[in-house]
């Protein structure tokens, strides 16, 4: 089963994830942020990933530490579960509609991080999570799933739907890229190693 438990304590939070790649959809995530543990949920349901998430953050300082953290968590979790990485597509693409938003996600489970992160936001918040905590959301989890990540918002004009398409778009994405290939044998890779 590719499924892994990560815990992590710092000053500034407390986070313990548990990621089953090979799930269902379902999701429990607490992390004090509401629109945060929205988006993980979709992360989850639109990836078919089971995703436990529990994290007590320094709230009263802000969103940023809460936010930064469980991305790190979260994308070890989802490295260790992949394991080895053979025999999986390594690639994944997904475009995703939120009403009149669009948004477009690529991801390369290559072993090396790089994010390339394009959206725009009209509102500084939506809840209680700085938009700007969007972009830094995407590189903490690129940089800590050793993964290359292109997302971005391709046109819309409402913050919430744009976010919402962006974190669909990464679930579905993700899930092809880590989807076992019948046909494929080893690591997708001429190097042999990811």
């Amino acid at each position: 089963m590719r499924k892994a438990t990560l815990s992590r304590k710092t000053k500034e939070t407390d986070i313990t994830v548990t990621v089953h790649i090979d799930g269902s959809g379902i999701a429990t995530v607490s992390t004090g942020i509401g629109f945060l543990d929205h988006m993980i949920e979709l992360l989850a349901k639109h990836g078919l990933f089971d995703i436990r998430v529990q994290c007590k953050g320094d709230l009263l300082v802000d969103d940023h530490h809460t936010t930064e953290d469980v991305a790190i968590v979260l994308a070890k979790a989802f490295d260790k579960a992949l394991g080895t990485k053979d025999g999986i597509a390594r690639y994944g693409h997904a475009y995703v509609p939120m009403d009149e938003s669009l948004a477009r996600c690529v991801v390369d489970l290559s072993g090396r991080a790089a994010l390339y992160f394009d959206a725009e936001f009209a509102r500084k918040k939506v809840g209680d999570l700085s938009t700007e905590m969007i972009g830094h959301f995407f590189q903490s989890f690129a940089d800590n799933l050793k993964a290359n990540i292109h997302v971005e918002v391709l046109h819309g004009t409402n913050t919430h739907h744009k976010i919402e398409a962006m974190f669909k778009a990464l679930g579905r994405s993700l899930r092809q890229a880590a989807e076992r290939d019948p046909r494929a044998k080893g690591i997708p890779s001429t190097k042999g190693v990811l």
